[in-house]
């Protein structure tokens, strides 16, 4: 697959054809919003920047049919609507050519809210990236074809990424489930007054977040069992998990939560601007993915 067709030129679609170009791919793009197609290329061209790639440039379309007509591959980046993206998919799949993968990055709609007006279903299938698609390697797939899902696991491996299976559909994958429960336990500390937004944040990335970035959390339980790994884990401190999951909250997302949120936001971020946070975040991520070489997970460590 080399003609990638971007449609919705927002965040996402941005990274994505930055990280496509980075590859030597072609790509086109399109947007129903003009103002969207008018910055599109400066915002790839500065995500290009942060990927450290020479610059490449996507050729901007004025209609749905010119970017897809020589497609690949053709990945949806529109609103999170069922309404919207049923209709999307089934009119690209029309235009596309008849051998094109199509491919929605929705982050919590399922293939069967989306994809079953489209004439061939089995040809669409889910490729979420996790934000920002040119920085974070993961993709979740998700579809009724094993051949198709095999062929875009094939794909995505192949320009570096790092694809994983789901198995069964459902809402918000895998990676966004996992997020949401924490993100929904750090608003019920807040809310319950145990920390500071900045506290709760720093317990994440200078504890677990630390381990999650290098391994997944059943290695980590796997490693927190000691000599005896996950079995003795299970068996020794299982049940103090089960207490723990006993007292986890659930937040009422209510006025006073918001003003708490926005205010401990303000106050950790300590005058920075988004644009500065932006910058130290791809600046952080680029370093974190060269120091994680994929390729070394399994080389031995001498002790």
């Amino acid at each position: 697959m080399t003609h990638i067709a971007i449609i919705g030129c927002g965040t996402i679609g941005v990274s994505w054809a930055a990280y496509f170009l980075s590859r030597g791919l072609e790509v086109r793009a399109f947007d129903p919003d003009d103002s969207a197609r008018a910055t599109f290329e400066d915002l790839v061209a500065a995500d290009m920047v942060t990927l450290g790639a020479s610059p490449c440039h996507p050729k901007v379309c004025h209609s749905l049919a010119e970017a897809v007509e020589l497609a690949d591959l053709v990945v949806e980046n529109a609103p999170e609507s069922i309404e919207l993206k049923r209709g999307l998919l089934a009119d690209m799949q029309r235009l596309a050519p008849e051998a094109a993968l199509i491919v929605s990055s929705t982050s919590s709609l399922q293939h069967s809210d989306i994809a079953l007006d489209a004439p061939e279903p089995s040809r669409i299938a889910i490729a979420h990236p996790f934000n920002p698609p040119h920085l974070v390697p993961l993709v979740e797939l998700y579809g009724t074809d094993t051949e198709v899902v095999d062929r875009l696991a094939a794909f995505y491996r192949s320009i570096g990424k790092q694809p994983v299976v789901m198995r069964k559909e459902m809402v918000g994958h895998i990676a966004n489930r996992l997020s949401s429960a924490l993100w929904r336990e750090a608003l019920y500390l807040l809310q319950e007054g145990v920390a500071s937004v900045e506290d709760i944040d720093r317990a994440v990335t200078a504890g677990p977040g630390m381990r999650w970035a290098i391994q997944g959390p059943f290695l980590t339980y796997h490693l927190g069992g000691g000599k005896g790994g996950i079995r003795h884990y299970l068996e020794h401190l299982g049940p103090s998990q089960q207490y723990r999951w006993s007292s986890l909250g659930t937040p009422v997302m209510d006025e006073n939560l918001k003003a708490s949120v926005v205010a401990g936001v303000e106050q950790a971020t300590h005058g920075q601007t988004l644009a500065e946070l932006f910058a130290q975040r791809d600046a952080r991520l680029v370093t974190l993915q060269q120091a994680i070489d994929p390729a070394d997970e399994h080389v031995e460590v001498q002790s």
